[in-house]
């Protein structure tokens, strides 16, 4: 699933990353825990989460997450932005609570990893 329509279908905004580049989404994931995002092994994901925190970036950074979905209206700090602007990864926030942002996504294509 292209970038703009992920944005589109969750009304995300986004606050750090280049949407230009050619994203293409294959499956999504799911969580706040941070320990069960570093057991995938899986290209192309999205990651939709609840949490707002510099550990979050540092956790998508390493399980090569290209895309985060902040849900239900939380909000990224600057550092945040910061360090996911140096990892080139994609941040976007959404009012939308993760279940409904899984839904949306799954309904319009976006599979799951699991």
């Amino acid at each position: 699933m292209k970038l703009s329509k992920i944005i589109e279908l969750t009304q995300a905004k986004v606050v750090a990353g280049d949407t230009t580049k050619n994203h293409d989404l294959q499956k999504a994931f799911s969580s706040d825990l941070m320990s069960d995002v570093l057991t995938l092994d899986e290209d192309h994901i999205l990651l939709v989460t609840g949490l707002s925190n510099v550990q979050l970036i540092r956790t998508a950074e390493m399980a090569d997450i290209e895309v985060v979905v902040l849900a239900r209206n939380k909000k990224a700090n600057d550092e945040m932005i910061e360090l996911a602007k140096e990892n080139g990864l994609v941040l976007l926030e959404t009012p939308f609570s993760i279940f409904r942002t899984s839904g949306i996504l799954y309904k319009n294509g976006l599979n799951p990893v699991y």
